[in-house]
């Protein structure tokens, strides 16, 4: 007996209902690839706008926001670690305001859950942040955060930095296909931030080569030294983007360091200093002949802060000028605001290059220099033998001639005449003479006395003044006074000019230099509007240290009709 036969409808319902469920699956299948596809895309073009950019800080910030945007989270973060490997010196986020962040505080510096991808750089997703052993909580303001993602971006086998995600969008979880996504973007990250690092260190190469250039130029023709030294520090402070530069050299006799230039913040606290090779940063790199740095120059214990002069100011590095067989030629200092980046090893090699092509430059001018002058000591040793054999030799037998003559006229009158021409051919001849002992006079060498360098001060200051001082010198300043004191007496001059030029506002100004073979007087006046009481006096107290350290003294005064007079002086004791 047979089954009795199912209805005909029956049988079409249930193939109906299997295919369904293969269509329903199918769909989800095509939807699935489809998303797939469409993340592939967005992580290709993720790639491709990271990989776009030369600026490393633009780097930094298309691969936060491409982070954000592949994983769909509301908070993403790029840490970068800083040269101890523990902590982070950088911060770039997304979807936090600037109002929150001030609101916050100071960015993180790498602890707690930050800190634990510093330890151990490989991918971390946890469900709630709360619950992991590192987190210690969130400062006040911050917005809630509880799912995370953060993986580790390597630049050449080396971890540059982290990424950070928090909080995926409609409260999902992030997943193992996020994970990979954004490990895959962080080592295409890692590859545009080496590009752009290697893109950032060849412009800054081709910076240095150029300022190179044009300091061996300034020198080669002819420039002033104290013109090219301010060169080389205002190229090294644009450069390395440093607040304060300044350059010292040596002073042989005292053995200490004077500033010579400083450009930047609070520039006058520095210019004119003389620093101990002990207790400066500059007189560290000097005597070790090799660069020092500081991490905060504002608070280095071997250091001495007086006078105060680096306020503000953070870290610091001081490179020596050639550290050649003869030792340094002096010292340039760099130093960046407070809480900027410390000067890298890598900074620190390029401006130690930089010093010794600038050390090179300096030595070839002075080459060129020496060459100059034994050819100019050769030309007048040749104008002082010619005048000798040859022009007083024969003024001489015209004198006498005259002479002889004179006895035979009888004419007084006549006779007189013949007397007042042989006395003017004797002048003429003291003269002549007294012209040859200049010429040959080569102590020192030409230019190097302390009357040269007065009035080649004198005349630098001029066009800073708009006139030019009068000057007036007594003495024998260029036999009687020491190299040191003289070094001394220059660069106050200097710094007096230089005071004229930036406040004394003066139309009219004075410069008197005499010595009676026991003491040097400097005295510098002006017509201006005098020292305001509440003035800045970084500048006078380089100048009355100056005199201490000489046993002398400096002087101020207002004479009734205004203006200022300085009076600066110190015995020839070391004479």
């Amino acid at each position: 007996m047979g089954r009795p036969e199912e209805p005909r409808e029956a049988r079409t319902r249930l193939p109906q209902l299997r295919l369904d469920d293969l269509l329903e699956e199918l769909q989800a299948r095509l939807d699935a690839a489809r998303g797939t596809r469409d993340r592939v895309h967005s992580l290709l073009e993720a790639v491709l706008s990271v990989g776009r950019e030369l600026d490393l800080e633009q780097v930094l910030h298309s691969i936060v926001e491409a982070a954000a945007t592949l994983v769909d989270a509301e908070y993403a973060a790029l840490g970068v670690i800083g040269p101890d490997g523990k902590r982070l010196s950088a911060f770039h986020t997304v979807g936090v305001t600037e109002e929150q962040i001030a609101r916050i505080g100071p960015f993180p510096e790498g602890h707690g859950i930050l800190g634990e991808l510093i330890s151990h750089p490989e991918p971390l997703r946890l469900v709630k942040i709360a619950e992991h052993v590192s987190s210690y909580g969130f400062p006040p303001h911050h917005p809630p955060m509880n799912t995370f993602l953060g993986v580790p971006i390597r630049v050449r086998d080396q971890v540059f930095g982290n990424l950070y995600l928090t909080e995926k969008r409609g409260g999902v979880q992030f997943d193992e296909e996020d994970e990979s996504v954004l490990s895959t973007l962080a080592v295409a990250a890692g590859v545009a931030i080496d590009n752009a690092r290697l893109y950032e260190e060849s412009r800054l190469r081709e910076r240095w080569l150029e300022a190179n250039a044009e300091i061996t130029h300034s020198l080669m023709s002819g420039r002033a030294r104290t013109e090219v030294l301010g060169l080389i520090a205002e190229r090294a402070g644009e450069i390395t983007g440093s607040a304060l530069a300044a350059v010292a050299l040596p002073m042989e006799e005292t053995g200490s360091l004077a500033v010579e230039i400083a450009v930047g913040m609070d520039a006058e606290a520095h210019r004119g200093l003389v620093l101990p090779m002990d207790r400066s940063l500059m007189g560290l790199a000097f005597s070790a002949a090799a660069p020092v740095t500081s991490a905060d120059v504002g608070h280095d214990e071997r250091i001495s802060l007086e006078p105060p002069r680096f306020g503000g100011l953070g870290p610091a590095v001081a490179v020596p000028i050639g550290t050649g067989d003869a030792g340094p030629r002096g010292v340039v200092l760099l130093a960046r605001e407070t809480g900027r980046q410390a000067f890298s090893a890598t900074e620190t090699l390029t401006l130690q290059a930089f010093a010794a092509q600038a050390a090179v430059a300096m030595e070839l001018a002075d080459r060129r220099q020496d060459a100059e002058e034994v050819a100019v000591l050769k030309d007048r040793d040749r104008i002082a033998r010619d005048l000798h054999d040859l022009a007083i030799q024969r003024l001489f037998a015209t004198g006498m001639t005259l002479q002889s003559a004179g006895r035979f006229i009888e004419h007084e009158e006549a006779a007189d005449r013949v007397v007042r021409a042989v006395d003017d051919l004797d002048e003429t001849i003291k003269i002549i003479r007294s012209t040859i002992f200049g010429l040959r006079a080569r102590e020192g060498g030409a230019g190097t006395g302390l009357r040269a360098r007065v009035v080649r001060v004198v005349g630098e200051a001029a066009p800073v003044l708009g006139f030019a001082p009068s000057v007036r010198m007594e003495g024998l300043l260029d036999t009687e006074v020491p190299r040191d004191v003289a070094d001394h007496v220059v660069a106050v001059l200097s710094e007096a000019l230089t005071n004229v030029a930036r406040h004394a506002r003066a139309r009219r100004a004075e410069v008197a230099l005499e010595t009676d073979g026991q003491e040097i007087r400097l005295t510098v006046s002006d017509d201006g509007v005098g020292i305001p009481p509440e003035g800045r006096r970084s500048g006078l107290h380089n100048m009355a240290e100056r005199a201490r350290q000489l046993g002398g003294a400096l002087e101020l005064g207002t004479p009734p009709e205004g203006g200022t007079v300085l009076v600066w002086h110190a015995p020839l004791a070391s004479k």
